[in-house]
């Protein structure tokens, strides 16, 4: 069997040696394997940020993937390591969250906690697990070692409370649950929510704020509302930053003919 493609998400950054020496550790176990980056980027601790990108980017990857998913403030503790088969999908890393938004968009799934020492380096550090347990683990099952020995199926599985839209007579009601690089704020609104129905206006805090179709068309320095990749609705300041000029607390009103 081929190596499976590992994909790493976590809040590390660069600067420092850990991602490296986690692939270098899964190299040293699969010296074929390949690697994606998807972020290295999350901000620290924030598991939120990190189940929301990884939930929106899977998809986009082969069947069989591996996602190697490290955003880790309780390492060491008791919070358990966990492996989760979704779809055609793998998913390694620690059971606090971070697979949140994966287990809301598949209904297919297997949870196993993560118990086998056979799967992990033989000593391990408190405070690193994603060198010890988890890129080890990604490493076996990328070379072909069965899901099915990694450990116990269990029934549960840490889920973040998610904000979800609210409707309330012809307004549908959203917030801001990510701010992209460039400041735009994606909004929970999906484009599914308001299918059948004409936008007739739509407010992000005092401001009334017209739908358009991309960033483009409008003048620079306008607010503009528009479905962006993954159809989310988002609030954009044209060639600026919108996070900076309004912030991220506010609450989305969309006003539904």
């Amino acid at each position: 069997m081929a190596e499976r493609l590992v994909v790493l998400l976590t809040d590390f950054g660069l600067r420092d040696h850990y991602v490296a020496v986690m692939k270098g550790v899964m190299l040293s176990l699969c010296p074929r394997l390949r690697f994606i980056d998807l972020t290295h980027e999350i901000p620290p601790q924030d598991v939120k940020e990190g189940a929301y990108i990884l939930g929106v980017s899977y998809r986009y990857f082969p069947e069989e993937t591996i996602f190697l998913a490290v955003v880790d403030p309780g390492v060491g503790t008791s919070r358990k390591g966990v492996v989760l088969r979704a779809g055609p999908y793998y998913f390694v890393g620690p059971d606090n969250g971070l697979f949140t938004w994966v287990v809301k968009q598949e209904s297919d799934f297997v949870i196993r906690a993560l118990t086998n020492p056979g799967y992990f380096r033989p000593q391990i550090s408190n405070t690193f697990h994603g060198r010890d347990i988890f890129a080890p683990t990604a490493a076996h099952l990328a070379c072909g070692r069965p899901f099915e020995e990694v450990g116990p199926v269990i029934n549960e599985l840490v889920l973040l409370p998610w904000p979800e839209v609210r409707r309330k007579g012809p307004f549908v009601l959203g917030q801001v649950i990510h701010v992209d690089r460039f400041g735009n704020l994606i909004t929970n609104i999906s484009r599914r929510q308001l299918a059948g129905h004409r936008v007739k206006r739509i407010r992000y805090k005092d401001l009334e704020i017209p739908l358009v179709s991309t960033y483009g068309v409008a003048r620079k320095g306008e607010v503009v509302a528009l479905f962006g990749s993954e159809d989310f609705l988002e609030i954009a300041l044209v060639e600026d930053s919108a996070a900076k000029r309004l912030g991220a607390d506010g609450e989305v009103r969309v006003e539904l003919d």
